[in-house]
Protein backbone atom coordinates (compact mmCIF):
# COMPACT_ATOMS: atom_id res chain seq x y z
CA UNK A 1 0.00 0.00 0.00
CA UNK A 2 1.58 3.31 -0.99
CA UNK A 3 0.25 5.33 2.49
CA UNK A 4 2.60 2.91 4.38
CA UNK A 5 5.50 3.94 5.61
CA UNK A 6 9.30 2.60 4.74
CA UNK A 7 12.38 1.58 6.50
CA UNK A 8 13.96 5.07 4.99
CA UNK A 9 11.31 6.58 7.03
CA UNK A 10 12.06 4.76 10.47
CA UNK A 11 16.03 5.02 9.70
CA UNK A 12 15.18 8.87 9.26
CA UNK A 13 13.56 9.00 12.40
CA UNK A 14 16.55 7.18 14.31
CA UNK A 15 19.11 9.81 13.09
CA UNK A 16 16.72 13.07 14.96
CA UNK A 17 16.17 10.89 17.90
CA UNK A 18 20.21 9.57 18.61
CA UNK A 19 21.52 11.50 21.87
CA UNK A 20 17.71 11.89 22.73
CA UNK A 21 15.95 8.79 23.83
CA UNK A 22 17.80 5.84 25.40
CA UNK A 23 18.81 2.47 23.23
CA UNK A 24 16.73 0.16 25.68
CA UNK A 25 18.50 -2.95 26.93
CA UNK A 26 17.69 -6.47 25.64
CA UNK A 27 17.22 -8.18 28.76
CA UNK A 28 17.01 -12.64 28.76
CA UNK A 29 14.04 -13.87 30.51
CA UNK A 30 14.40 -16.91 31.86
CA UNK A 31 11.27 -17.81 33.11
CA UNK A 32 9.22 -16.83 29.92
CA UNK A 33 12.13 -18.90 27.77
CA UNK A 34 11.25 -21.95 29.95
CA UNK A 35 7.52 -21.22 30.07
CA UNK A 36 7.67 -21.40 25.66
CA UNK A 37 10.36 -23.60 25.44
CA UNK A 38 12.22 -21.62 23.40
CA UNK A 39 14.90 -18.28 23.94
CA UNK A 40 12.31 -15.06 24.74
CA UNK A 41 13.79 -11.63 25.72
CA UNK A 42 12.82 -8.70 27.03
CA UNK A 43 12.71 -5.25 25.11
CA UNK A 44 13.26 -3.08 28.42
CA UNK A 45 11.19 -0.01 26.71
CA UNK A 46 10.19 0.77 30.31
CA UNK A 47 13.33 1.65 31.23
CA UNK A 48 12.98 4.62 28.23
CA UNK A 49 13.00 8.73 29.35
CA UNK A 50 9.78 9.29 30.53
CA UNK A 51 8.62 5.64 31.05
CA UNK A 52 7.44 4.33 28.15
CA UNK A 53 8.09 3.96 24.06
CA UNK A 54 6.03 7.51 23.54
CA UNK A 55 8.82 9.98 24.03
CA UNK A 56 9.82 8.88 20.37
CA UNK A 57 7.37 9.34 18.36
CA UNK A 58 6.79 12.83 20.26
CA UNK A 59 9.56 14.19 19.87
CA UNK A 60 10.24 12.85 16.06
CA UNK A 61 6.82 14.68 15.47
CA UNK A 62 7.57 17.66 17.42
CA UNK A 63 10.86 17.99 15.91
CA UNK A 64 9.36 18.29 12.64
CA UNK A 65 7.24 21.24 12.83
CA UNK A 66 8.93 24.70 12.14
CA UNK A 67 9.50 27.36 14.15
CA UNK A 68 6.34 28.97 13.56
CA UNK A 69 4.78 25.74 14.20
CA UNK A 70 6.17 24.88 17.65
CA UNK A 71 5.98 28.71 18.24
CA UNK A 72 1.85 28.47 18.62
CA UNK A 73 2.58 25.21 20.98
CA UNK A 74 1.36 22.17 20.82
CA UNK A 75 -1.72 19.72 22.10
CA UNK A 76 -2.43 16.12 23.05
CA UNK A 77 -4.66 13.66 24.29
CA UNK A 78 -3.44 10.50 26.81
CA UNK A 79 -4.02 8.64 29.62
CA UNK A 80 -0.36 9.51 30.54
CA UNK A 81 2.20 7.83 28.85
CA UNK A 82 2.04 9.61 25.67
CA UNK A 83 1.19 12.98 27.71
CA UNK A 84 4.86 12.56 29.16
CA UNK A 85 6.04 11.80 26.14
CA UNK A 86 5.12 15.13 24.39
CA UNK A 87 5.78 17.57 27.74
CA UNK A 88 9.15 16.08 27.74
CA UNK A 89 9.65 16.48 24.20
CA UNK A 90 8.07 19.72 23.97
CA UNK A 91 10.10 20.79 26.85
CA UNK A 92 13.47 19.84 25.11
CA UNK A 93 12.03 21.69 21.89
CA UNK A 94 10.88 25.06 23.16
CA UNK A 95 7.39 24.41 22.25
CA UNK A 96 4.53 24.88 25.17
CA UNK A 97 2.44 21.81 25.92
CA UNK A 98 -0.91 21.43 26.79
CA UNK A 99 -2.18 18.20 27.42
CA UNK A 100 -5.36 16.57 28.18
CA UNK A 101 -6.08 13.95 29.88
CA UNK A 102 -9.33 11.62 31.18
CA UNK A 103 -10.80 12.71 34.54
CA UNK A 104 -9.71 8.86 35.48
CA UNK A 105 -6.18 9.51 34.66
CA UNK A 106 -4.10 7.82 36.80
CA UNK A 107 -2.45 10.52 39.43
CA UNK A 108 1.56 9.57 39.18
CA UNK A 109 1.14 10.11 35.35
CA UNK A 110 -0.92 13.16 35.59
CA UNK A 111 2.04 14.32 38.43
CA UNK A 112 4.90 13.15 35.70
CA UNK A 113 3.34 14.89 33.17
CA UNK A 114 3.33 18.21 34.93
CA UNK A 115 6.27 17.98 36.36
CA UNK A 116 7.93 18.25 32.99
CA UNK A 117 6.09 21.28 31.90
CA UNK A 118 3.30 21.08 30.21
CA UNK A 119 -0.70 22.43 31.25
CA UNK A 120 -3.07 19.10 32.16
CA UNK A 121 -6.53 20.08 31.28
CA UNK A 122 -9.26 16.97 31.98
CA UNK A 123 -11.95 16.23 29.48
CA UNK A 124 -14.08 12.91 29.59
CA UNK A 125 -13.57 9.35 30.96
CA UNK A 126 -11.57 8.04 27.78
CA UNK A 127 -8.70 8.63 25.75
CA UNK A 128 -11.15 8.97 22.93
CA UNK A 129 -13.00 11.62 25.11
CA UNK A 130 -9.48 13.60 25.66
CA UNK A 131 -8.71 13.22 21.91
CA UNK A 132 -12.08 15.02 20.94
CA UNK A 133 -11.22 18.10 23.21
CA UNK A 134 -7.75 18.13 22.12
CA UNK A 135 -9.16 18.47 18.27
CA UNK A 136 -11.24 21.42 19.61
CA UNK A 137 -8.41 23.05 21.19
CA UNK A 138 -6.54 23.02 18.42
CA UNK A 139 -8.85 24.66 16.40
CA UNK A 140 -9.48 27.27 18.68
CA UNK A 141 -6.21 28.27 19.62
CA UNK A 142 -4.08 27.22 16.61
CA UNK A 143 -1.85 24.54 18.64
CA UNK A 144 -0.59 21.53 17.06
CA UNK A 145 -1.70 18.40 17.75
CA UNK A 146 0.30 16.17 18.24
CA UNK A 147 -1.75 12.66 17.88
CA UNK A 148 -0.57 9.84 19.92
CA UNK A 149 -0.48 6.90 17.39
CA UNK A 150 -2.58 7.49 14.02
CA UNK A 151 0.43 10.29 12.00
CA UNK A 152 3.66 9.14 10.03
CA UNK A 153 6.26 11.18 11.95
CA UNK A 154 5.30 8.99 15.04
CA UNK A 155 4.65 5.91 13.78
CA UNK A 156 8.46 6.62 12.29
CA UNK A 157 9.46 7.90 15.63
CA UNK A 158 8.19 4.20 17.69
CA UNK A 159 9.26 1.86 15.05
CA UNK A 160 13.12 2.66 15.98
CA UNK A 161 12.11 0.39 19.07
CA UNK A 162 11.81 -2.09 16.05
CA UNK A 163 15.75 -0.84 14.75
CA UNK A 164 16.68 -1.68 18.21
CA UNK A 165 15.89 -5.42 18.18
CA UNK A 166 16.93 -6.18 15.04
CA UNK A 167 20.79 -4.98 15.99
CA UNK A 168 20.25 -7.14 19.29
CA UNK A 169 18.34 -9.81 18.43
CA UNK A 170 18.80 -10.39 14.51
CA UNK A 171 17.78 -13.62 14.33
CA UNK A 172 14.47 -12.68 16.29
CA UNK A 173 11.60 -14.98 15.07
CA UNK A 174 8.87 -13.48 16.54
CA UNK A 175 8.00 -9.61 17.75
CA UNK A 176 5.14 -9.10 20.09
CA UNK A 177 3.79 -6.16 22.08
CA UNK A 178 1.00 -5.07 23.08
CA UNK A 179 -1.84 -2.89 21.18
CA UNK A 180 -3.72 0.26 21.71
CA UNK A 181 -4.08 2.76 18.62
CA UNK A 182 -1.57 0.58 16.79
CA UNK A 183 1.30 3.23 16.77
CA UNK A 184 4.41 1.02 18.19
CA UNK A 185 3.07 -2.01 16.44
CA UNK A 186 3.17 -0.35 13.14
CA UNK A 187 6.09 1.46 13.11
CA UNK A 188 8.22 -1.96 14.30
CA UNK A 189 6.11 -3.73 12.07
CA UNK A 190 7.83 -1.64 9.01
CA UNK A 191 11.08 -1.89 10.65
CA UNK A 192 11.24 -5.18 11.10
CA UNK A 193 9.86 -6.52 8.31
CA UNK A 194 12.19 -4.68 5.63
CA UNK A 195 14.86 -5.81 7.45
CA UNK A 196 13.65 -9.38 8.23
CA UNK A 197 10.39 -10.63 6.06
CA UNK A 198 10.02 -13.69 7.88
CA UNK A 199 9.87 -12.32 11.03
CA UNK A 200 5.88 -12.48 13.06
CA UNK A 201 4.78 -9.80 14.11
CA UNK A 202 2.00 -10.33 16.82
CA UNK A 203 -0.20 -7.43 18.73
CA UNK A 204 -1.74 -8.08 22.06
CA UNK A 205 -4.97 -6.30 23.35
CA UNK A 206 -6.63 -6.36 26.46
CA UNK A 207 -9.92 -7.93 26.17
CA UNK A 208 -12.22 -5.16 27.68
CA UNK A 209 -10.28 -2.58 25.47
CA UNK A 210 -10.13 -4.87 21.69
CA UNK A 211 -11.01 -2.61 18.77
CA UNK A 212 -8.29 -4.39 16.10
CA UNK A 213 -10.19 -8.33 16.38
CA UNK A 214 -13.33 -6.38 15.41
CA UNK A 215 -11.68 -4.01 13.09
CA UNK A 216 -10.03 -6.37 11.42
CA UNK A 217 -12.83 -8.73 10.79
CA UNK A 218 -14.93 -5.96 9.40
CA UNK A 219 -11.86 -4.68 7.16
CA UNK A 220 -12.64 -0.92 9.04
CA UNK A 221 -11.90 0.91 11.85
CA UNK A 222 -14.47 0.22 14.61
CA UNK A 223 -15.62 2.22 16.99
CA UNK A 224 -16.05 0.19 20.96
CA UNK A 225 -19.08 1.11 22.96
CA UNK A 226 -17.25 0.87 25.68
CA UNK A 227 -14.01 -0.13 27.60
CA UNK A 228 -12.91 -1.83 30.59
CA UNK A 229 -9.42 -2.72 31.48
CA UNK A 230 -6.83 -2.07 34.14
CA UNK A 231 -4.60 -1.42 30.77
CA UNK A 232 -5.24 2.10 30.70
CA UNK A 233 -2.52 2.27 28.34
CA UNK A 234 -4.00 0.49 25.73
CA UNK A 235 -7.76 1.44 26.35
CA UNK A 236 -8.54 3.08 23.21
CA UNK A 237 -11.82 2.61 21.72
CA UNK A 238 -11.03 3.22 18.23
CA UNK A 239 -8.20 2.00 15.95
CA UNK A 240 -6.27 5.15 13.60
CA UNK A 241 -6.95 5.37 9.64
CA UNK A 242 -3.30 5.07 9.23
CA UNK A 243 -2.06 2.62 12.01
CA UNK A 244 -4.97 0.39 10.79
CA UNK A 245 -3.91 0.30 7.69
CA UNK A 246 -0.24 -1.09 8.68
CA UNK A 247 -1.85 -3.20 10.94
CA UNK A 248 -3.41 -4.49 8.56
CA UNK A 249 -0.85 -5.32 6.05
CA UNK A 250 2.23 -6.10 7.81
CA UNK A 251 0.89 -7.88 11.28
CA UNK A 252 0.28 -11.63 11.64
CA UNK A 253 -2.16 -12.19 14.37
CA UNK A 254 -3.54 -9.95 17.34
CA UNK A 255 -4.49 -12.01 20.61
CA UNK A 256 -6.37 -10.48 23.58
CA UNK A 257 -5.22 -10.97 27.01
CA UNK A 258 -7.96 -10.56 30.30
CA UNK A 259 -6.89 -8.21 33.35
CA UNK A 260 -5.98 -11.44 35.51
CA UNK A 261 -3.86 -12.49 32.27
CA UNK A 262 -2.03 -8.90 32.92
CA UNK A 263 -2.04 -9.20 36.44
CA UNK A 264 -0.19 -12.55 36.86
CA UNK A 265 2.29 -11.04 33.94
CA UNK A 266 2.88 -8.05 36.49
CA UNK A 267 3.75 -10.59 39.04
CA UNK A 268 5.97 -12.73 37.13
CA UNK A 269 8.04 -9.58 35.98
CA UNK A 270 7.86 -7.84 39.54
CA UNK A 271 9.32 -11.11 41.17
CA UNK A 272 11.33 -12.66 39.10
CA UNK A 273 13.04 -9.86 36.82
CA UNK A 274 13.15 -7.29 39.39
CA UNK A 275 10.87 -4.85 37.09
CA UNK A 276 7.92 -3.00 37.73
CA UNK A 277 6.00 -2.55 33.88
CA UNK A 278 2.31 -1.10 34.32
CA UNK A 279 -0.65 -3.58 32.79
CA UNK A 280 -0.15 -2.74 29.12
CA UNK A 281 3.15 -2.89 29.03
CA UNK A 282 2.98 -6.74 30.40
CA UNK A 283 0.83 -7.23 27.71
CA UNK A 284 3.06 -9.23 25.50
CA UNK A 285 4.50 -11.09 28.49
CA UNK A 286 0.66 -11.92 29.35
CA UNK A 287 -0.23 -13.41 26.68
CA UNK A 288 2.51 -15.49 25.66
CA UNK A 289 2.33 -16.84 29.22
CA UNK A 290 -1.18 -17.62 28.82
CA UNK A 291 0.58 -20.04 25.54
CA UNK A 292 -2.48 -18.32 22.76
CA UNK A 293 -0.18 -17.23 20.58
CA UNK A 294 2.09 -19.82 18.12
CA UNK A 295 6.06 -18.06 18.04
CA UNK A 296 8.99 -18.31 15.88
CA UNK A 297 11.82 -18.33 18.27
CA UNK A 298 13.87 -16.08 19.49
CA UNK A 299 10.47 -14.51 20.90
CA UNK A 300 11.22 -10.30 22.02
CA UNK A 301 8.54 -9.08 23.40
CA UNK A 302 8.39 -5.38 24.14
CA UNK A 303 7.44 -4.06 27.66
CA UNK A 304 6.14 -0.91 26.30
CA UNK A 305 5.80 0.95 30.25
CA UNK A 306 6.44 1.21 33.41
CA UNK A 307 4.03 4.14 34.49
CA UNK A 308 2.22 2.62 36.91
CA UNK A 309 -0.16 3.84 39.73
CA UNK A 310 1.34 2.25 43.39
CA UNK A 311 -2.29 1.80 44.44
CA UNK A 312 -2.74 0.05 41.41
CA UNK A 313 0.22 -1.66 41.43
CA UNK A 314 -0.71 -3.19 45.33
CA UNK A 315 -4.34 -4.12 43.75
CA UNK A 316 -2.69 -6.07 40.59
CA UNK A 317 -0.17 -7.84 43.10
CA UNK A 318 -3.40 -9.23 44.93
CA UNK A 319 -5.09 -10.18 41.61
CA UNK A 320 -1.83 -12.06 40.44
CA UNK A 321 -1.37 -13.72 43.59
CA UNK A 322 -4.86 -14.95 43.09
CA UNK A 323 -4.22 -16.30 39.72
CA UNK A 324 -1.22 -17.92 40.68
CA UNK A 325 -3.33 -19.65 43.53
CA UNK A 326 -1.19 -18.02 46.14
CA UNK A 327 -3.55 -15.19 47.33
CA UNK A 328 -7.39 -16.36 48.76
CA UNK A 329 -10.05 -14.66 50.37
CA UNK A 330 -12.15 -17.30 52.43
CA UNK A 331 -16.02 -17.04 54.00
CA UNK A 332 -15.77 -19.42 56.82
CA UNK A 333 -18.83 -20.02 59.26
CA UNK A 334 -18.32 -21.25 62.54
CA UNK A 335 -20.22 -21.64 65.99
CA UNK A 336 -20.63 -18.24 68.07
CA UNK A 337 -18.97 -19.52 71.17
CA UNK A 338 -15.53 -18.25 72.97
CA UNK A 339 -12.10 -19.58 71.50
CA UNK A 340 -14.10 -20.41 68.30
CA UNK A 341 -11.67 -17.83 65.88
CA UNK A 342 -8.49 -18.67 68.01
CA UNK A 343 -9.55 -22.26 67.27
CA UNK A 344 -10.35 -21.75 63.56
CA UNK A 345 -6.80 -19.47 63.15
CA UNK A 346 -4.82 -21.91 64.98
CA UNK A 347 -5.68 -24.16 62.12
CA UNK A 348 -4.47 -21.82 59.67
CA UNK A 349 -1.52 -21.34 60.89
CA UNK A 350 -1.08 -25.12 61.62
CA UNK A 351 -1.05 -25.18 57.38
CA UNK A 352 1.31 -22.54 57.43
CA UNK A 353 -0.80 -20.20 55.29
CA UNK A 354 -0.01 -16.38 56.40
CA UNK A 355 -2.92 -14.56 57.38
CA UNK A 356 -3.29 -11.14 56.41
CA UNK A 357 -6.67 -9.92 57.34
CA UNK A 358 -9.50 -10.93 59.33
CA UNK A 359 -13.26 -9.70 59.60
CA UNK A 360 -15.22 -11.34 62.48
CA UNK A 361 -19.22 -10.83 61.51
CA UNK A 362 -22.72 -11.84 63.61
CA UNK A 363 -24.74 -9.72 61.99
CA UNK A 364 -25.60 -11.26 58.15
CA UNK A 365 -28.91 -12.13 57.71
CA UNK A 366 -28.07 -15.28 55.80
CA UNK A 367 -26.41 -16.67 59.09
CA UNK A 368 -28.50 -19.15 61.69
CA UNK A 369 -28.43 -17.75 65.37
CA UNK A 370 -25.37 -18.99 67.21
CA UNK A 371 -23.41 -18.24 64.36
CA UNK A 372 -20.62 -16.09 62.53
CA UNK A 373 -19.18 -15.94 60.08
CA UNK A 374 -15.11 -15.03 59.59
CA UNK A 375 -13.63 -13.28 56.22
CA UNK A 376 -10.18 -13.94 55.60
CA UNK A 377 -7.79 -12.78 53.12
CA UNK A 378 -4.64 -16.08 53.06
CA UNK A 379 -1.03 -16.16 51.53
CA UNK A 380 -0.34 -19.88 50.55
CA UNK A 381 2.69 -21.51 49.11
CA UNK A 382 -0.09 -22.24 45.41
CA UNK A 383 -2.63 -24.13 43.96
CA UNK A 384 -2.07 -27.33 45.77
CA UNK A 385 -1.47 -25.67 49.89
CA UNK A 386 -4.39 -23.39 49.13
CA UNK A 387 -6.67 -26.69 48.51
CA UNK A 388 -4.47 -28.56 51.24
CA UNK A 389 -5.61 -26.09 53.48
CA UNK A 390 -9.53 -25.72 52.30
CA UNK A 391 -9.84 -29.69 52.62
CA UNK A 392 -8.54 -29.56 55.86
CA UNK A 393 -11.15 -26.78 57.12
CA UNK A 394 -14.21 -28.53 55.03
CA UNK A 395 -12.86 -31.34 56.93
CA UNK A 396 -13.29 -29.84 60.21
CA UNK A 397 -16.55 -29.08 59.83
CA UNK A 398 -16.37 -25.55 59.27
CA UNK A 399 -18.43 -24.06 55.89
CA UNK A 400 -15.96 -22.82 53.85
CA UNK A 401 -16.86 -20.47 50.87
CA UNK A 402 -14.44 -19.37 48.43
CA UNK A 403 -14.52 -15.83 47.62
CA UNK A 404 -11.76 -15.05 45.16
CA UNK A 405 -8.72 -16.90 44.46
CA UNK A 406 -7.87 -20.34 42.66
CA UNK A 407 -7.53 -23.26 45.23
Amino acid sequence: MSDLLSLADVEAARAVLTGVVKTTPLEHSMPLSRALGVPAWLKCENQQRAGSYKVRGAYHRISRLSDAERARGVVAASAGNHAQGVALAAGMLGAKATVFMPQNAPLPKVTATKGYGAAIEYAGTTVDDSLRAARAFAEETGAILIHPFDHPDVIAGQGTVGLEILEQCPDVGTIITAVGGGGLISGVAVAAKALKPDVRIIGVQAAGAAAYPVSLAAGTPVTLTESATIADGIAVMRPGDLTFAHVSELVDDMVTVTDEDLSAALLMLLERHKMVVEPAGGAAVAALLTGKVQVTPPVVAILSGGNIDPMLLMRVIEHGLASAGRFLRLSVQTEDQPGELARLLTQIAEHRANIVDVLHSRHNPRLSFGEVEVQLSVETRGPDHSTALIGALRGSGYAVTLLSGTP
